[in-house]
């Protein structure tokens, strides 16, 4: 058995002890870090620290920590509130929101990871509030962030447009865009009538909406009960969160300043502004969570140092039928990035590609839209930064719990996803080309 064979396997066995047993993933995936890399590949220490996503674990702690705060002092659940005013108590309407938004932020060039970042906390605060499912919203969330990530302004589309220019491939920036942002609006739509959406476009739901009204109505900056929380108005605190929360959105997007280090210092900042009511703030954030998806992430690193990635996606090259070939590289992307960098996986496979995208037997725009969207559509994976983002963000339900299912969610986005795409873009094609 090779290496990448048996690497693969253990990979395997650790979703499936992880599934049984009640251990953190993350303590198995350092472990198998070890015995893969160091005891059986030959690398070395430095090579396993060098695996560790310190990116990673920077994000997800800088942004927990900030709307660890941003929740206790009650600043979420305001504007959950001035949501629910704005789709006037129709909480149907709440996934569709957060599906725009992702949409938005990403098309017009915002990174998908800021995105989710940002997003995540809202949706997730705003579903525990009002009885979503929390599977649904983020479901819905990360759906919206894939539909506008291959904008041409996106950094999805600017990879995929500019290595299709790179080896003189015939594309277009536009057709992928609208290949990929309509096939997750149908996927988006499945998504919500299965987690029961349907029912939230409810009558009472005007109740809900009348309650907002009422409580926030009326703003007060000055009164705060004996915990240190208002009763859902907006008090300065709360004020000066929001304009750290606007400020964590500018440095991010306007100035590309990493987003763990903008929400440790805004998070930072707010906390001195208030250390009394700070108590257990540190306690709150998922700890269990950040260990998890560093430890699997660290162990992909590992695989990838040894070629496992590699091995896979060369698999692509010895195939002599292109439409096959086409569903092949697919489902490679769907697995690969639902574990690893969908960005490094979109600039690596498009060269391996080639052969099937020069056939002039199919579509090169619908083979580079069916791969574009299976890579991408499986950022909803647990070990996924945007995933990650949704586990860190869970509120009401067992964390461990909301892994598992949101697990079973990728793994069924990682079986369907890449199968409709080839068929629908490769297959049968598009009316537009």
């Amino acid at each position: 058995m090779s290496i990448e064979i048996g690497a693969i396997i253990l990979l395997l066995l650790m979703f499936i002890i992880g599934a049984i047993l009640p251990i953190n993933i993350g303590i198995i995936g350092f472990v198998a870090a070890f015995i893969m890399g160091v005891l059986v590949s030959g690398l070395s220490v430095d090579d396993i620290f060098s695996a560790f996503p310190a990116d990673l674990f920077v994000l997800l702690a800088g942004v927990t920590f900030l709307f660890a705060i941003v929740q206790k002092n009650g600043t979420i659940d305001l504007i959950s509130k001035w949501g629910l005013l704005l789709v006037k108590g129709n909480t149907g309407l709440i996934p569709w929101i957060m599906f725009a938004l992702g949409a938005i932020l990403t098309s017009i060039g915002t990174s998908a990871i800021a995105s989710a970042s940002i997003l995540s906390p809202i949706a997730l605060r705003v579903a525990f509030q009002y009885k979503l499912n929390p599977l649904m919203m983020g479901l819905m969330l990360l759906i919206g962030v894939t539909a506008g990530g291959f904008s041409p302004l996106h950094l999805f589309g600017v990879i995929v447009n500019g290595m299709m220019d790179s080896q003189n491939l015939p594309h277009s920036p536009g057709l992928l865009f609208l290949n990929t942002f309509i096939l997750c609006v149908f996927v988006a739509i499945i998504v919500f009538i299965l987690f029961g959406g349907l029912r939230f476009f409810r009558k009472d739901s005007v109740h809900l909406y009348t309650a907002a009204t009422v409580e926030t109505i009326d703003i007060n900056v000055n009164q705060v009960d004996n915990s240190g929380k208002s009763e859902g108005r907006l008090t300065w605190y709360r004020g000066f969160t929001l304009l750290g929360i606007a400020l964590l959105v500018v440095l991010a997007l306007g100035y590309n300043v990493h987003m763990g280090f903008a929400g440790f210092g805004v998070g930072l900042a707010l906390f001195l502004m208030a250390p009394k009511r700070q108590e257990g703030v540190l306690q709150s954030m998922p700890w269990p969570i950040i260990l998890m998806v560093t430890g699997i992430v660290t162990y992909v690193g590992v695989l990838e140092q040894i070629g496992v990635i590699e091995y896979m996606t060369q698999l692509i090259a010895g195939m002599n039928n292109s439409v096959m070939a086409a569903l092949t590289a697919s489902y490679i992307g769907g697995i690969i990035s639902s574990f690893a960098s969908t960005t490094g996986f979109l600039a690596a496979i498009i060269p391996l590609a080639i052969p099937i995208l020069q056939d002039p037997t199919v579509s090169s725009i619908g083979v580079i839209s069916s791969i574009s969207f299976a890579s991408s559509i499986v950022d909803i994976s647990p070990f996924s930064t945007n995933g990650a983002m949704l586990l860190a963000n869970a509120q009401g339900i067992n964390q461990n719990e909301f892994f598992r299912k949101l697990l079973i969610a990728s793994a069924c986005f990682v079986v369907i996803g890449p199968g409709l795409a080839w068929l629908i873009f490769v297959v049968i094609g598009t009316p537009w080309g």
